[in-house]
């Protein structure tokens, strides 16, 4: 189960892939660039949104949606043109677009950081109607969300905290409640950073500068798989490929120089994940 670079692309802070037909969708946020990427081929595409980018998101109509430093926005592949839907912290300078997922009523999750590492952000829920709403609040740096496969549970990270939190979640509504800690990773000196969910409920979780993604099982309490990394910027995973049998698995460029920093990996650990979710707006 060792993990293999794949591309020659090196990011300065790759981040968000996200599995979505044949291809895989990431982003490199210091270099404001989506990266579209497709194993099959070996052809990537590339779009430079101008701005910090923290996440990507398939559009069912067509096209991308992506956050960063000034709000959320669309992207028409084509043109390469994106057209802001909304900002929701006009007045918050210091704060931008984190990491996001679109839940399984095609709803786009985003969250906020501080680059002051304040408690100023916030994970935020943009409806189809392109409605936006204040879901979690404060927030220092909003990273991974997944959803169960009945849909009845939403998990969430906030990093500094070092906790994986679980919500009780409405499909219908996209209301959360009953906030618990399913994982305080507290005694690891390293943060949890980007998330995925496999095919059993299990989260595979990306440790920032602690070059492994972990496998945990809510439903044990306990750590099955652990994957090591020669670079420690490993920042988030996703499942994806024909069977979504391969891990992929994107990583950021520390000031010190790393081996096989910034790439993008991909490994087969044994397990399936589900498929991605679009946003429906």
């Amino acid at each position: 189960m060792t993990p293999t670079p794949i591309t020659d692309r090196v990011s300065k802070w790759g981040e968000g892939p996200i599995w979505h037909g044949d291809r895989l969708l990431y982003v490199d946020i210091e270099a404001h660039t989506i990266i579209a990427f497709t194993p099959s081929t070996g052809a990537e595409r590339t779009w430079n949104v101008g701005q910090r980018v923290g996440t990507v998101v398939p559009r069912a109509r067509g096209g991308l949606v992506w956050a960063g430093d000034t709000g959320i926005y669309s992207l028409d592949e084509a043109t390469g043109a994106s057209t802001l839907i909304t900002d929701p912290e006009p007045g918050l300078a210091d704060n931008r677009f984190n990491d996001g997922k679109c839940d399984p009523a095609g709803r786009f999750w985003a969250g906020t950081m501080s680059l002051k590492k304040q408690p100023t952000a916030a994970l935020y829920c943009l409806h189809a109607d392109h409605r936006i709403e204040k879901k979690i609040s404060p927030a220092t740096t909003s990273n991974g969300i997944v959803w169960t496969r009945d849909t009845r549970t939403m998990y969430y990270i906030d990093t500094p905290t070092k906790k994986i939190r679980a919500y009780d979640f409405d499909n219908a509504t996209g209301a959360i409640g009953n906030e618990r800690t399913v994982w305080d990773t507290g005694a690891d000196p390293t943060s949890p950073d980007g998330m995925t969910i496999d095919s059993e409920d299990r989260l595979w979780v990306a440790f920032c500068h602690g070059a492994k993604v972990v496998c945990y099982n809510p439903a044990t309490g306990k750590v099955e798989t652990q994957i090591a990394f020669p670079c420690s910027g490993t920042t988030a995973c996703a499942f994806g490929g024909l069977d979504l049998g391969d891990l992929y698995i994107t990583t950021g460029c520390k000031s010190v120089e790393e081996p096989g920093q910034g790439r993008l990996y991909v490994c087969r650990p044994g397990a399936t994940g589900v498929p991605a979710f679009a946003f429906g707006g």
